[in-house]
């Protein structure tokens, strides 16, 4: 089941969505911008139901601190319909705009639309040269076939899935691995390490993207003008 997170400042609202959402999604309610941002560092969401209208970060400031870390669809459900609105919106990459009152069957159809736009897109992920089919689990660079283990597969999707984005080990054991699996930390870094070196031998320039986090764990530095400190 897809997971939505549904951020709103508004209690009866939040209420609403969720009694609308939940017999097909799996819904997170979030009512604090600050409680909604530290949700999607820590877990996956799978689409962005975000109000305009809040007190501490409205809507569209809230779009673009989404759009600085994560992919994530996001679909701004409000009562301003203005069209310089919507437009405004829709620029800060916001992937649907839904006004309020709203009907609850366009409401399931959009979502289902934005999500169906997005499994298309993620099927294929393609970064610098380097590409990932997550449908054969292939990877190449430049057409240059990579053969990654389907633990390093996962890793390697998850980074640039998610670029720019910190990743504790403790989150990659519970990603990759699942949870209560018991696997040390020094496995990811084995990993880590396997997947740098297949990575270079390829040809690909791992070392300026595939960083390593002091004290934390990894990051995949979406402009490569940083070295990993190693």
């Amino acid at each position: 089941m897809k997971t939505l997170l549904l951020i709103d400042d508004e209690p009866r609202m939040l209420e609403l969505l969720t009694l609308y959402l939940e017999p097909s999604f799996h819904c997170i309610a979030r009512s604090s911008v600050r409680d909604a941002l530290e949700y999607l560092e820590e877990h996956h969401i799978d689409l962005v139901l975000l109000d305009i209208m809040m007190p501490d970060m409205d809507g569209w400031q809230v779009c673009q601190e989404i759009r600085k870390f994560w992919d994530v669809p996001v679909i701004m459900l409000t009562a301003k319909g203005e069209q310089a609105d919507i437009i405004k919106g829709l620029n800060l990459g916001a992937d649907d705009y839904i006004l309020k009152p709203f009907d609850e069957e366009e409401l399931l159809a959009r979502i289902q639309a934005v999500l169906r736009r997005t499994k298309a897109e993620e099927i294929v992920i393609n970064f610098e040269g380097l590409c990932l089919n997550k449908e054969s689990f292939e990877s190449s660079f430049h057409q240059k076939m990579i053969s990654l283990t389907p633990k390093e597969f996962s890793m390697l999707a998850l980074f640039l899935d998610y670029q720019n984005k910190v990743f504790s080990r403790e989150h990659l054991i519970n990603t990759v691995w699942g949870y209560n699996v018991a696997i040390e930390d020094r496995t990811i870094d084995s990993h880590v390490r396997n997947l740098r070196d297949k990575l270079r031998k390829s040809g690909f320039p791992v070392d300026d993207y595939l960083q390593t986090v002091w004290g934390i764990g990894y990051k995949w530095h979406k402009s490569g003008d940083k070295k990993v400190l190693e």
